[in-house]
């Protein structure tokens, strides 16, 4: 910012919302009074041409209405205003005004007052010219070398520059390779147009070679351009300078030497009239106008550049000698002589601050005002500041980007589900193949203690599970509100759901602005995917469930699935699955055990949590705090792998499916080209059978499309399977080492790391990451295999012999001792451990133990391997 300001020598406001460019300023004595002062023309967007002859009394003063010698509204826009000799038979000074549409020419002149009121302005119409096509802007000067009058040149919006000698249109050229219409300019010295194109290339153009090229309305005609001796419009030099340009300007203060002065985006040219450069300056600025002006020593050029920082430079050449700060941007500077004062500088901006101005040295510094001197009273201030101090405090605890507890909760949500299956299923689109697929109702409450601003509801269940409607928005709940709002859950998909869960969270922005969010957890019952059946005996899959407490008989812990007719003899319970499998419950009479099986391994996972979970709440109600869970058998691995396998398999398919249809959609845009180079072809040539190929192609892309289509649901349900499989033996896993919380969160955090399976990052690769990476760490046999490091990149394997290979070995080191932890400490993870550590697992041990008769992997605990065999 300059230590000094423009010195307001007078400045008005022009109109109201009018609007003005480059073009719309220029000063000179229009009115021919001889007197050698300027006048101040000005013309707006809006048709308002003014003309102001600035006097003030003393400088800063108000405008004085004799100030506007004329204002007048034109019917159109004014694009542009330039004063020359433009009438032929005198070499007065005439005002052209150039619209979009057209050009006109006036007189302005002026009528002595008898009164005080001063003198009348008026202006007269001497020609015009009404184009043919939209004007851009326009330039003049004796064109050709004419003596006494000035030519003026016009350039339209589609490049073509149209040239009138005064009264009568001369002749019109198209430049070439035009694209958008840049700055003109004409030098006198040279007899040449100056202008910069789309190309950033400044480029001149001889007015002779324009008048003898090639006429612009037989630019199409062929015949015509035969007949015509025009020649093809070359241009004269070409300069690059690599930018767009705001404005060019063509000045010769010394006799016989002309400059070229470019003003780009960032850079200032001064070029001489060959198109060589004489100097070039990079400004560290947006600059907006410029103008240059005088040469005060020999050799070199005075330049004003104004900035959109509302600042005016002025360069000797490249050395900035001075800088001033101005109140606006201007778009347009000019210097004029006024009265006695020569070299003022009027500037415009684009909202019609026109202010004529000079260069001073009167700082424009801020002074504080005086204070008055008043006795201090301490107890106020101390009362003020306890004040500030505790509203500051309350600001402090409400601005908390975290809540400090969940009891302190601006906004709570709370999920609550019917006990019961609606009465009429509000299932939409499922592809269950059951007859009719129940559906439940949840009923959600948003309770807000502040303002909450956007509140938004989202509810999410996983997959095969659907909802009705899962995004909610509300208005701005108040202080002691709610909102209530009712869906529908219900099984979309044809498969059994991994998960009987669901999500609810609230989004809003507390009064401060900060985001906050709130969320619960709701239960979904396990009616709601299967329903009573009869038990069956036979089953391909068995699990046996060990307590420390007798059996409880079903009618108790599972009354929605149990007739009450049955009483209390009820030690059999079946659930039929929506999906059709069966899967059958049964209690021992003798012993305290219980029973799971099924056909399908997947189904036994909702069931044996179901039982599990009504258990401990069976239990807990009676005060019972040493109830227990255990299991003796073997992990089913086989069969888990089996079910790896097959997910793995469809995956494969995918990739398979992938590159085929790939292929062919390339094989079918080549057949495409092909066809359409015959079809473009004057010369009818034969298809040579490309229609069918074609054809066949087309019918093997939809048949691909179809099969990775089929394919993509054939994953989605195994994926599924694979989930509730998993989840089956992580909940095994941790009965039979009777594992802690933390242990079983790290065993599903290894297991279970993706809630979607996807062809970049699939299942296969994450988890035997996780698992070698706990072989490696916490159940490591020895500081060896600790120092091993594991690929930082996850890639699709080529089988899953190496997975089940880790899942096998992970469940032996836990079988021999080994103990989950995230510590990577050897000493800590040896102290968690049974005492000797983690024994060294033989390679042959292990591939013993890997394929166990009867498709089952055993692994026992206290180191002895039974089979499930016992009957409850």
């Amino acid at each position: 910012m300059s230590l000094f300001k423009a010195r307001d020598w007078w400045s008005t406001i022009l109109g109201e919302k009018e609007e003005f460019d480059q073009g719309c300023l220029c000063v000179a004595d229009v009115d021919n009074s001889g007197s050698g002062q300027d006048k101040v023309i000005v013309g707006s967007y809006k048709g308002y041409l003014r003309i102001f002859n600035p006097h003030p009394v003393k400088p800063g003063d108000e405008v004085q209405p004799e100030d506007l010698l004329l204002e007048v509204q034109l019917r159109e826009p004014i694009l542009q205003v330039e004063v020359g000799k433009f009438v032929s038979g005198t070499e007065g000074l005439h005002l052209a005004v150039l619209h979009c549409q057209k050009l006109c020419v006036y007189a302005v002149s002026g009528t002595h007052g008898n009164v005080e009121h001063g003198n009348q302005y008026q202006i007269k119409l001497m020609y015009e010219h009404n184009l043919q096509r939209t004007a851009c802007n326009m330039t003049y000067g004796p064109f050709g070398g004419v003596k006494g009058r000035d030519l003026i040149c016009i350039q339209s919006m589609d490049g073509m520059l149209m040239l009138f000698e005064q009264e009568s249109y001369a002749f019109g050229r198209f430049l070439p390779g035009f694209l958008l219409p840049g700055p003109l300019a004409y030098s006198s010295r040279t007899d040449s147009f100056i202008t910069v194109s789309s190309c950033q290339q400044v480029e001149s153009y001889k007015y002779q070679v324009l008048a003898f090229a090639t006429d612009a309305d037989e630019r199409h005609d062929t015949e015509q351009r035969k007949l015509s001796s025009g020649k093809r419009l070359v241009v004269d030099w070409v300069l690059n300078i690599g930018e767009q340009a705001l404005d060019i300007c063509v000045v010769s203060f010394n006799q016989g030497v002309a400059s070229v002065f470019v003003l780009g985006e960032r850079n200032f040219f001064c070029l001489k009239d060959n198109g060589q450069i004489r100097f070039m300056k990079k400004l560290d600025y947006s600059p907006s106008c410029f103008i240059p002006y005088c040469s005060v020593r020999e050799g070199t050029i005075n330049t004003l550049i104004a900035n959109h920082n509302k600042m005016l430079n002025v360069y000797q050449d490249v050395t900035l000698k001075w800088a001033t700060q101005l109140p606006c941007i201007p778009v347009s500077v000019k210097v004029a002589n006024f009265q006695d004062l020569k070299g003022v500088i009027v500037t415009l901006s684009d909202d019609g601050h026109l202010q004529c101005s000079y260069l001073g040295t009167d700082p424009s510094l801020f002074q504080a005002p005086k204070v008055d001197s008043r006795e201090i009273n301490y107890e106020e201030m101390n009362a003020e500041m306890k004040e500030l101090q505790k509203i500051i405090r309350e600001a402090t605890k409400t601005q908390d980007i975290l809540p400090e507890s969940e009891k302190q909760r601006d906004v709570t949500v709370t999920a609550e589900v019917s006990p019961d299956l609606d009465e009429e299923s509000q299932a939409i689109d499922s592809e269950v193949k059951a007859g009719t697929v129940p559906s439940v109702t949840v009923k959600i409450t948003i309770q807000s203690k502040v303002t909450a601003q956007k509140p938004s509801l989202a509810v999410c269940v996983q997959a095969p599970l659907a909802v009705t409607c899962d995004q909610f928005v509300f208005n701005d709940l108040e202080p002691d509100s709610s909102e209530t709002v009712v869906l529908s859950v219900f099984l979309k998909e044809n498969c059994s759901p991994p998960e009987l869960e669901g999500t609810c969270m609230v989004s809003y922005n507390i009064p401060t602005g900060i985001p906050r969010v709130s969320q619960c957890n709701f239960s979904l019952p396990l009616k709601l995917v299967c329903f009573p059946a009869q038990p069956s005996k036979a089953a391909n899959h068995k699990l046996t469930i060990d307590t420390n407490k007798p059996p409880i008989s079903f009618i108790t812990i599972f009354p929605d699935f149990v007739d009450p007719s049955e009483g209390d003899q009820a030690n059999a319970l079946g659930f039929q699955f929506l999906t059709g499998s069966k899967t059958t419950l049964l209690a021992s009479k003798t012993s305290q055990r219980y029973r799971i099986q099924s056909d399908k391994l997947e189904d036994l996972w909702l069931v044996t949590k179901e039982l599990i979970h009504r258990l401990q709440e069976h239990f807990k109600k009676q005060n019972c705090k040493d109830f227990a869970c255990t299991f003796s058998g073997s992990i089913p691995l086989q069969e888990y792998f089996e079910l790896i396998d097959r997910h793995f398999e469809l995956r494969l398919n995918a990739e398979k499916y992938q590159e085929m249809l790939s292929e062919r959609a390339v094989q079918f845009r080549a057949i495409e080209r092909r066809l359409l180079t015959r079809f473009k072809d004057k010369t009818p040539a034969p298809l040579q059978h490309l229609d069918t190929l074609l054809e066949g192609t087309f019918r093997e892309v939809i048949a691909l499309a179809d099969a990775a289509e089929e394919n993509q649901a054939n994953m989605f349900q195994a994926f599924a399977k694979l989930k509730s499989a998993t989840h089956l033996v992580i909940m095994l896993i941790s009965l039979w080492q009777k594992l802690s919380t933390d242990q079983i969160a790290i065993l599903e955090a290894t297991f279970l790391p993706l809630a979607e399976d996807t062809q970049e990052l699939g299942w296969e690769e994450t988890v035997d990451a996780a698992v070698s990476y706990l072989l490696r760490t916490c159940l490591s046999k020895s500081s060896k295999e600790q120092a091993l490091t594991l690929s930082s990149q996850l890639s699709m394997p080529k089988d899953t012999s190496r997975l089940k290979k880790n899942i096998t070995l992970f469940c032996d080191r836990l079988a021999k001792g080994g103990r989950l932890s995230l510590s990577t400490d050897l000493a800590t993870q040896q102290a968690a451990v049974m005492p000797g550590g983690c024994a060294t697992i033989p390679e042959s041990d292990l591939e013993e133990r890997t394929v166990i008769p009867g498709s089952t992997a055993v692994f026992a605990s206290q180191g002895q391997t039974t089979k499930q065999k016992s009957k409850p």
